[in-house]
């Protein structure tokens, strides 16, 4: 089945994962315009982005001058330790040498690679796969990562197709249904003293906002009783360099309140895998409410009594059409971007608001 709904871009992916293996600089050779939505809120993460800006002529007559001359603009005002130059459809099709224009740059100590992707590749996770690659010849991660990290984007792609987005062929963005009703009966549930699982399955930085659900959940718990016992991805032993700086802050702001997670399943790269193991692990609690955060489909065996919080609007179509008990955090992909600790999600919020009234 195709999608015919708009798909995260290949190149956009080896941008992020540029990001994650601490690039200094990304220059995205190709016209001014390509991924600029998605390379605004790469600066606000401390990563400075440059572009080619190649013009018409130089799809004629190459972009390889148009390349050195934004190496050569990286290079004075942020002295970078590293910079990736990620191809773009323009140059790709024009058959471009990006590696052969770096080398005419001189860029001193700073370890320059190209990227070779370019938006018609089959999946956005392979956008992510060159990056590695490229990112593990160059020296920046280690070869034994790479591989790693292949098999888990692999796996993404994987459960993308066959419970996700990826797998509809057309999903109209919804509008999230109010929080209140799945607040209260989070509240409900702990007051008259039943078991409840919060399980958090969550993607990258986008951590940095549903985790705020187990301060929320732990100050109900607190006030109106019940059991509860937490679950989630923040193993901070495995991954990118990024993504374990992601996982200390999270630890860092849920110690300071006291909560500690329960059961740790996985890294913030491993969403795609600890689904099963996240499953045994809560059908050992055997909860009478679970909340799912995150890419909640990446949990099998959802059930309708579910409690589901994504920041997907398409996903959060995907989950309602099955008749599934969901609610979309929307925007929070734009506020985790630069983030260094948790932010406050709106459904943990109305929870807090309604217990002012207990």
């Amino acid at each position: 089945m195709t999608s015919v709904h708009p798909r995260p871009n290949p190149i956009v992916a080896a941008m992020y994962t540029s990001r994650d293996m601490d690039v200094d600089v990304i220059i995205v050779h190709g016209p001014a315009g390509c991924s600029f939505m998605a390379s605004r809120p790469l600066e606000n993460a401390g990563v400075h982005v440059l572009t080619s800006s190649m013009k018409d002529g130089d799809l004629i007559f190459g972009g390889g001058p148009k390349l050195e001359a934004a190496l050569v603009e990286a290079k004075e005002p942020f002295h970078p330790k590293s910079i990736a130059v990620v191809a773009t459809c323009a140059s790709t099709i024009i058959g471009d040498d990006i590696g052969a224009i770096i080398g005419h740059a001189d860029l001193g100590d700073t370890v320059c690679f190209p990227i070779d992707c370019h938006g018609c590749m089959e999946n956005n996770t392979d956008g992510a796969i060159k990056a590695l690659e490229a990112g593990a010849v160059a020296g920046l991660i280690p070869v034994e990562e790479y591989h790693r990290q292949r098999e888990l984007l692999k796996a993404a792609t994987d459960l993308e197709k066959r419970r996700g987005m990826a797998g509809r062929t057309y999903l109209q963005p919804a509008v999230s249904p109010t929080k209140y009703a799945v607040c209260k009966k989070i509240i409900d549930a702990l007051s008259a003293g039943r078991k409840v699982a919060v399980v958090m399955i969550a993607k990258k930085e986008l951590a940095y906002r549903f985790a705020d659900m187990f301060l929320a959940v732990e100050e109900a718990h607190s006030k109106v009783g019940g059991e509860v016992r937490y679950f989630a991805n923040l193993d901070g032993s495995v991954g990118l360099p990024r993504i374990r700086r992601y996982v200390a802050d999270i630890d860092r702001d849920l110690g300071k309140d006291g909560v500690k997670i329960h059961e740790v399943i996985g890294g913030l790269d491993e969403y795609a895998v600890v689904g099963d193991r996240m499953k045994e692990a809560i059908d050992g609690y055997a909860p009478d409410l679970r909340i799912v955060l995150g890419i909640c489909h990446a949990l099998p065996d959802l059930r309708p009594d579910d409690i589901l919080v994504t920041d997907q609007p398409r996903e959060l179509r995907n989950y309602l059409e099955q008749g599934l008990t969901a609610v979309g955090e929307i925007s929070s992909h734009t506020m985790v971007m630069g983030a260094e600790g948790i932010v406050r999600l709106e459904t943990a919020d109305t929870i807090r608001v309604m217990l002012v009234d207990l």
